[in-house]
């Protein structure tokens, strides 16, 4: 018997490379559509174009090419309905529908939301306007954490160490620096601690969650720099206790409970940002998809076929699932261009991306890359590529991602050298 199922598959990163190369190990995978997808996922499916973000567009496409899942990886087409326009063309889909998305689209939504279900989270206020925001800032003091409420692709958030920080970072938020996403700004205590990212799966009823993860959000080793999409990651993380994972799963739990409860039907992978504080676990964020570069260091730790999750969870039967690990630790380094997360030049020729690949353990994942007119593999994005090692110590993995790093080469190549080191010298790392 065929059971195999049309996979149309969105977005262009990292991430979603990763799902794809995971989605088309599986033996339900059919045709792996990837729209736009970029050029590391032309490898495993056919990147199509097609606007991503457009629901009616994506629900047609999907009809057409007959495809029987459509896993949506970025957040914008979350938040703009997409899940919603193929739920209702009676197409399965892995992905929160826009009510479900304002768990990211709004950080006021999602902060009200963790009030309402008791879920610990930072102190915060919300404003609307610049002279309350800043009142509000200095009558707090600093260090706070400035956010502009909606999407601004990971770039929207200031760790204030300063009050003229805060008050320029409110000021960069009203004057537009992030459009409409900062129209509303969401001011926070800076909590302090190890960050730890936990990703589950859910049907909107049982919570399935992934392996832990830490991301390095900062540009510049010793967590200096602005904050970018990631630069790093690895999995799983050591230092957290038994008692902090049990808390972080209770709080995924009673979160996908409270969104139930609150008639939100929410399937898809549910993203908690946590901080291991004195107190405790408390929540940075949630988002509403798979983590950018999270899921390049959790997928491929994952023994499950990827697809018969996904459907479990649209199908609302992940009660049927049990989640397997492999032992190996799997650390991720970002190869980003010259000038990242600002300004940065595309268009640079890759080279030694298959000299990597064909180490033992090795798996580059392609974020901001395309192939130009002469076939040539070349960069088109700020995070250019991810290169994962899995290692069955944490440092042999660490190693073997740096050694790989080094066969790769395009003009501008800049990465961090101290991802994961942190976790190597243990909690007293943080203090």
């Amino acid at each position: 018997m065929d059971n195999k199922i049309n996979i149309l598959l969105l977005g262009s990163g990292g991430r979603e490379h990763a799902l794809a190369v995971k989605l088309a190990e599986s033996s339900r995978c059919g045709e792996l559509y990837v729209a736009p997808g970029n050029g590391g996922t032309l490898e495993v499916g056919e990147n199509v174009a097609l606007d991503e973000n457009d629901p009616a567009a994506v629900a047609d496409f999907a009809r057409g090419a007959e495809v029987g899942l459509v896993v949506i990886g970025p957040e914008a087409p979350l938040v703009a309905g997409v899940a919603d326009a193929v739920r209702e063309a009676g197409i399965a889909c892995f992905g929160p529908g826009a009510a479900g998305a304002q768990m990211e689209g709004s950080k006021k939504f999602s902060k009200e939301l963790m009030a309402r279900a008791g879920i610990p989270t930072a102190a915060y206020g919300s404003f609307t306007n610049e002279e309350s925001a800043l009142a509000y800032v200095r009558e707090q003091g600093a260090p706070v954490v400035v956010k502009a409420d909606g999407l601004a692709a990971g770039k929207g958030v200031v760790v204030a160490a300063t009050l003229e920080e805060a008050e320029e970072a409110v000021r960069a938020c009203f004057a537009g620096a992030f459009g409409e996403a900062g129209a509303t700004v969401v001011i926070e205590e800076c909590l302090t601690g190890p960050e730890c990212s936990l990703l589950a799966f859910t049907d909107g009823k049982t919570v399935r969650p992934m392996a832990t993860s830490q991301d390095h959000k900062r540009a510049l080793e010793g967590d200096l720099g602005p904050n970018t999409g990631g630069m790093g990651v690895y999995s799983p993380v050591p230092i957290v206790t038994e008692a902090e994972h049990a808390e972080m799963e209770r709080i995924m739990e009673a979160t996908v409970a409270e969104l139930a409860a609150e008639g939100i039907d929410y399937r898809g992978c549910l993203y908690g940002g946590f901080m291991l504080t004195e107190d405790g676990p408390k929540v940075l964020e949630f988002n509403a998809r798979f983590g950018d570069p999270e899921t390049q260091v959790v997928l491929p730790r994952l023994k499950n076929d990827l697809v018969e999750v996904m459907l479990a969870c649209a199908e609302q039967r992940l009660d049927e699932v049990e989640l397997s690990w492999r032992p190996e630790w799997a650390v991720s380094v970002v190869l980003t261009s010259a000038g990242y997360p600002g300004s940065y030049e595309k268009g640079k020729v890759i080279t030694g991306v298959e000299d990597a690949t064909a180490m033992d353990g090795v798996t580059v994942y392609h974020a901001g890359t395309a192939v130009n007119e002469a076939g040539e593999l070349v960069t088109s994005g700020g995070r250019v590529l991810d290169v994962t090692a899995l290692g069955e110590t944490f440092e042999a993995a660490r190693n073997l991602a740096y050694e790989a790093c080094e066969k790769i080469d395009f003009e501008g190549k800049t990465l961090r050298h101290d991802i994961g080191l942190r976790a190597l010298r243990g909690r007293d790392a943080w203090k």
